[in-house]
């Protein structure tokens, strides 16, 4: 470890001679004078010295998932007198509350010495990857923080080449330094895997001269050298921001001309309407300017709209206030348009051309979106026919660029992604809104170049402990998996790091059996890496299915014959239908003795309730008791069951199979079949797969 920190002292000291030599010392002066003028200038034009870019910092906060971003934020807040509520603070969306993630990128601002920082945070979660993309534009720095114990992992990567693309100068912020595996040689390991990091996205020598600091969020510290226990009258985050306005330019913006602003976040108010926030790319606006919305078509600028500003508005703390007027440089909110949105620019009425628009990755996984008609639909939501849900898709891919919607027959909507994730958080939304859905599984987007077929393949990092590699290793290699790297943890005995590369179609559904495999010791963080030559079909992942064969409720007494068959998806009192698959089978799906086993499917049909194994078993679990006149000894309350696994809905996407469907309902989600009547699977399963 020693080749790459001596590399980068000798770069570093490259790097000061070079600044202190004669000629960058006049490229300098010659840089400051500009800019000194630049800002008289500006500072001529507008007498409100409010509106000067040079007190503006415009900074993201990315990482890598739970590596401290959001912690990182509620301490900032609070280090300049924000008021927190509570913790997680900036996690605005109820979703988020609960599950602990950052889904949607926020934008707040808050003060410190004479300067004011404009502040965004971003998901960490490689499906949420389009929030990042879209806001990295509007700053001029990036604080990348990376967990000195894990080090930089799948998603620190991608997060970190958009940043490095659009130019932005990184701090460097090695968080939970506090933990006691953590040493100061590891953070200095850490550094210098950073280093490297930067060094292979192709980062440029001002980026690659990155300020270093140590921090613990949780705590509430932050230090420019190696500590775990900083005095009491530096445990804060002033050396943070200080770096923050030492290392992060001001934005390059006039206020002499026009006012122009490109839409990154939008949102929709009762009273307001639709309310627009971006980057003031250039001029300065004040309450009731007239302006215009501007986008980019095939044939050249397209006017949208014309209206006046109703409302401005700024995000401080954790409350938005209401401002007269906005400069050069800024992120503001405006009221007062009806259809600009974004990715489209709003300007001067004399401007007559548009902001370039926001160039986001290609979505990688699209799921079916339609009707529910199983016999059960309309008893629990509101929102039922096809073109509510349509309307519901089509507004949610306004405000999500990384969501596209596109039609389909019959009332069904292709609905494309970064992941299950991403699509499975906005199926909880309409859920949650009242809405009754059908979904489909996930379908990979693959690519065709040069006759050559291409599919998605991601960049997945595991940690587990060494009792359970041969059982990962195993389940990944029916997976198309690929192994990159393969080590112990440093300051972990007994842990092992796997660094490997996997279709994207392989890790559907695998997040749920990689937690059972490792009895939830387990970590696995995956990100997109590329588009690769399609590596062949997947070995066998998934074992058969118990499917109901009757309407009505289901019995503890059908049950009980069940069990021994497999896992059971229900409890007794549910309601069922025939072609709703109420378990998974003991025994894999063969498809090799499908032909055989059709005769006894037949037979077995015809027996009323045996079991018949034909691609599945067709079970009838709302069979009761029968009654006689015998008195019996045993009741129905003395049956006793195993508990059954009740799926979430993220397990279920990764679970079902290409002929199954995903009922969602804002009471239950259950698994069906895409065909609910018995012999019109029987005629499906014998068509030729895509």
């Amino acid at each position: 470890m020693a080749g790459p920190l001596l590399l980068r002292s000798l770069w570093s000291t490259s790097k000061r001679s070079f600044s202190s030599s004669p000629s960058s010392s006049h490229f300098k002066s010659y840089l400051s004078s500009a800019r000194f003028f630049s800002t008289a200038a500006d500072a001529a034009v507008c007498p409100n010295p409010a509106l000067d870019p040079a007190r503006l910092r415009n900074v993201a906060v990315i990482a890598h998932v739970d590596h401290g971003k959001t912690t990182l934020m509620d301490r900032l807040l609070r280090q300049c007198g924000a008021d927190i509520p509570h913790e997680r603070a900036m996690d605005s969306i109820s979703l988020e509350r609960e599950r602990g993630i950052t889904i949607a990128s926020k934008v707040t601002s808050i003060s410190w010495k004479e300067n004011e920082l404009n502040m965004v945070d971003t998901p960490g979660h490689a499906d949420f990857g389009g929030e990042v993309e879209r806001v990295v534009g509007m700053v001029e720095g990036a604080i990348l923080v990376v967990d000195a114990g894990e080090g930089p992992l799948a998603q620190t990567k991608f997060v970190l080449a958009k940043a490095l693309k659009y130019g932005l100068r990184p701090i460097l912020l090695l968080n939970k330094v506090d933990r006691p595996a953590v040493s100061e040689e590891r953070c200095n390991e850490v550094e210098s895997l950073v280093f490297d990091l930067f060094a292979n996205l192709g980062a440029t020598e001002e980026q690659l001269d990155f300020p270093v600091l140590y921090a613990s969020a949780k705590e509430g510290w932050a230090s420019s050298t190696f500590t775990k226990d900083p005095p009491g009258d530096a445990k804060n985050m002033s050396q943070l921001l200080d770096a923050v306005i030492r290392h992060v330019p001001p934005p390059n913006a006039s206020l002499e001309a026009p006012f122009q602003m490109l839409v990154t976040m939008m949102e929709k108010d009762f009273y307001l309407g639709r309310i627009l926030t971006g980057r003031v790319a250039s001029g300065v606006i004040y309450v009731g300017d007239k302006v215009h919305g501007l986008r980019i078509t095939d044939s050249g600028t397209e006017k949208i709209e014309e209206g006046k500003v109703l409302k401005l508005m700024k995000k401080k703390g954790t409350g938005m206030v209401l401002i007269d007027s906005a400069g050069a440089g800024d992120i503001i909110s405006i009221a007062g348009m009806t259809k600009p949105s974004i990715g489209h620019s709003v300007a001067n009425t004399e401007v007559t051309t548009a902001l370039p628009t926001i160039e986001l990755d290609p979505p990688t996984i699209s799921m079916t979106f339609g009707v529910n008609d199983s016999p059960s639909a309309g008893r629990d939501g509101s929102h039922l026919t096809g073109g509510k849900i349509g309307d519901r898709l089509m507004a949610e891919a306004e405000t999500n660029l990384a969501i596209n919607v596109l039609p389909g027959l019959a009332e069904t909507y292709e609905v494309q992604g970064r992941g299950e994730l991403q699509l499975g958080i906005l199926i909880e939304n309409m859920r949650r809104e009242g809405f009754e859905l059908s979904v489909s599984p996930p379908k990979v987007m693959y690519k065709t170049e040069n006759n050559v077929k291409l599919e998605p393949i991601e960049e997945v990092t595991i940690e587990v402990n060494e009792e359970h590699v041969g059982l990962i290793m195993e389940a990944l290699s029916h997976r198309r998996a690929e192994v990159v790297d393969m080590g112990p943890v440093p300051g972990n005995d007994g842990r092992t790091k796997i660094s490997l590369t996997c279709p994207s179609r392989g890790l559907v559904g695998y997040r749920s059996v990689f937690s059972s495999d490792t009895r939830g010791t387990g970590f696995m963080h995956r990100a997109f890496l590329k588009y690769e030559k399609y590596r062949g079909p997947l070995g066998n992942v998934r074992k058969g299915v118990l499917v109901s064969m009757g309407y009505g409720s289901i019995t503890a007494h059908a049950l009980m014959s069940l069990e021994a068959r497999g896992i059971l998806f229900v409890t007794p009192g549910m309601e069922t239908y025939d072609g709703m698959i109420i378990g998974e089978h003991s025994r894999d799906t063969d498809l090799d003795v499908r032909s055989i086993l059709t005769l006894h499917y037949a037979f077995l049909f015809y027996q009323g309730d045996r079991l018949g194994y034909y691609f599945l078993l067709q079970v009838n679990p709302v069979r009761a008791k029968e009654l006689t006149n015998v008195r019996a000894a045993g009741k129905d309350e003395n049956v006793k069951l195993s508990p059954p696994r009740l799926m979430t809905l993220e397990e279920a996407i990764g679970y079902v199979a290409s002929d199954e469907l995903i009922e969602v309902t804002p009471k239950a989600i259950r698994l069906r079949k895409r065909y609910l009547e018995v012999n019109k699977r029987k005629a499906m399963s014998k068509r030729p797969k895509e």
